[in-house]
């Protein structure tokens, strides 16, 4: 296998003359096609724009500002748990009454506060960073570009879905300063913790911002995800068959189908919770207590909202780890120099996730009560999921296996991304068996196994994208020696944060407790809490590297000089290097083959736009 870091610096003749004869394309764009309306001025152009490559660049550099606040957060209640002895007093402050310091001068974390820290780092994680600015940014950046169309089916309303995204975004980042706190009762919002405004300081208008930013949140997720159906459907260029997408556009498409599936049972679930709330209904509420006072609910069950949540859950589990599974996809076969392996495999196991992903859901609900037989259901069907994403893991590392592999940010992230997805995956085997979950549930070898395979996995296919596509979206290159220690650091630092969380499960340390002080029992592990504190903040030094790196470059980087500098097939490589809205200059290009023509017939690729040749084997 070749170390070669650098990128393609010269394409092939027979696609740069292509491109000049047949379609009159040179590297720059001319501004002669209605699109170009939009773009009257700068705040028309970057603000409130409708070319979907800015749309990208406003849902990832959103994604990122969340990204950093939930990583903050996440330091914090990680100090608290690593360190209980120590004074966070200089926390003061930022967190003011939520540091509460004593007559020595020792700060502790408020309690209450904690559990906020909790709720909105797995909020923020999963639906802003993880779910809009994932899918958000790669979604409307690659699908136009990798189809053949000037823009999404509606550009407008692609414009409105990230403007709700950024309201949802206001909405969330105020309830955090709520003299009250922000919500407290867990990201996936049970009652009667979420239902019962007097629950805890944090149920009540702390709750109330968190359900409204979350239902913007949700219209902005199915605004695009219809603009994305659509696109595909129907933008596709000439010759541009279902069976000649990248992989990338097939993980997109499925994902906003599933979106659309499951986010309104979210809503639906919020609105019910609402009624309780401020209606006095009892959807999900029975019998409560609170000071010994008996309160006049009856007839309804929390386990209700159980089922709700995980059937829009576990498919967003899928929401978040699909478009990273269709960029690492397209990322190792561009830079092993091979054709994807088993490529319609690879589809049909992308369609078969999705189907069972809406059948597995009760396996988040063992320790419900739910009858057993019923579990027996979920545990076979939670297994068999298994079997899709083996083949996926399989074709992946078929298709690294004796490629001329570049070893640089953007496949080291994408081999990364296999790794953790098949350590984080063999763990969910044990969490799908419902006689071993009884033992395991709620402890830190659930925390162990989330994050390592939908958390970080999904992080490392954000980043393979983000160091790949970057010349498409600024026309620089990222710096690739900072961008290999960004990677070595992430890879190291998540293993050695969640790792040992496996081990600490298995001996029985439940999750979001706020202390351990008091179990003697647990006792023996501060050692190892500690440890995974200060593996957790020198994770995050290296994410910051990646940030500096990211604007850095944005200005600074290595300019771009040729258009396809990665020697990719795929057609948002043939673009200007400085695309305007509309993407093509000219009338847009025709599709002639499949997505994946590496080392073939003697030449190192083959761009879909060519034409097949006298001889040329196996054109699909």
């Amino acid at each position: 296998m070749a170390n070669v870091a650098t990128p393609v610096t010269t394409t092939p003749k027979y696609d740069e003359d292509l491109l000049i004869e047949e379609y009159g394309y040179d590297d720059h764009f001319h501004e002669h096609h209605e699109g170009d309306k939009y773009q009257a001025n700068f705040i028309t152009t970057y603000i409130f724009s409708q070319d979907h490559k800015i749309i990208a660049k406003q849902f990832l550099i959103t994604g990122m500002f969340w990204a950093i606040v939930g990583a903050l957060m996440s330091l914090v209640f990680r100090l608290q748990l690593g360190f209980p002895e120590e004074s966070l007093a200089w926390l003061k402050p930022v967190l003011g009454k939520w540091i509460v310091v004593n007559d020595a001068g020792v700060g502790t974390l408020a309690p209450e506060f904690y559990y906020a820290l909790v709720t909105m780092h797995g909020t923020i994680l999963v639906f802003f960073v993880l779910t809009a600015g994932l899918s958000g940014t790669f979604s409307n950046l690659l699908i136009p570009l990798q189809i053949g169309a000037r823009d999404m089916a509606s550009p407008f309303l692609n414009m409105l879905s990230y403007w709700f995204f950024f309201l949802a975004s206001v909405v969330m980042f105020f309830s955090l300063f709520l003299n009250t706190g922000p919500f407290a009762g867990g990201w996936t919002a049970y009652p009667p913790l979420s239902a019962l405004p007097q629950a805890s300081s944090g149920s009540g208008a702390g709750m109330t911002l968190w359900v409204v930013s979350l239902v913007f949140f949700v219209v902005s997720v199915l605004l695009g995800g219809i603009n994305y159906i659509t696109t595909v459907l129907n933008l596709r260029t000439k010759g541009m068959s279902m069976w000649r997408m990248p992989l990338t556009i097939w993980s997109f498409f499925i994902t906003a189908i599933i979106g659309l599936l499951s986010f309104p049972v979210l809503v639906s679930a919020f609105f019910l919770v609402v009624f309780d709330r401020e209606l006095n209904t009892s959807f999900f509420l029975n019998e409560i207590f609170i000071n010994n006072q008996a309160l006049d609910y009856a007839g309804g069950s929390p386990v209700l909202y159980q089922h709700l949540f995980w059937f829009f859950g576990h498919p967003e589990v899928y929401i978040i780890i699909l478009p990273a599974m269709g960029m690492v996809s397209e990322v190792l076969s561009v830079h092993s120099r091979k054709p994807i392996f088993g490529y319609k495999a690879m589809v049909f196991s992308i369609l078969a996730i999705a189907f069972l992903s809406f059948i597995v859901w009760a396996h988040h609900m063992f320790m419900s009560g739910v009858n057993p037989f019923i579990s027996n259901f979920f545990v076979v069907f939670t297994l068999i999921i298994a079997v899709p994403s083996a083949v996926k893991v399989f074709n992946w590392i078929a298709t690294l296996y004796g490629g001329n592999i570049r070893f640089n940010a953007a496949s080291l992230f994408g081999i990364g991304f296999v790794s953790m997805f098949i350590s984080g995956g063999l763990t969910g085997i044990f969490l799908g068996n419902s006689a071993i979950d009884i033992q395991l549930h709620d402890t830190y070898f659930v925390v162990a196994h989330f994050h390592i395979v939908m958390g970080v996995a999904a992080f490392f296919g954000m980043f393979a994208g983000i160091y790949n596509w970057f010349p498409k979206m600024y026309g620089r290159f990222m710096n690739d020696t900072l961008g290999k220690i960004h990677f070595w650091g992430t890879l190291v630092g998540a293993y050695a944060v969640f790792w040992p969380m496996h081990y600490l499960g298995m001996a029985g340390v439940p999750r979001r407790y706020y202390s351990f002080d008091n179990f003697e029992t647990f006792s023996h592990f501060a050692g190892l809490n500690q440890f995974i504190t200060i593996a957790a903040i020198v994770t995050f030094g290296f994410q910051i590297l990646f940030v500096i790196n990211f604007f850095y470059s944005i200005w600074y980087g290595k300019k771009m000089t040729t258009r396809n500098p990665w020697g990719a097939s795929t057609l948002e490589w043939t673009t200007p290097i400085k695309t305007g809205h509309g993407n093509w200059p000219g009338k847009v290009p025709t599709v002639q083959r499949w997505a994946y023509d590496y080392g073939k017939d003697g030449k190192e690729y083959i761009p879909q736009i060519v034409p097949a040749q006298e001889g040329e084997t196996n054109v699909h």
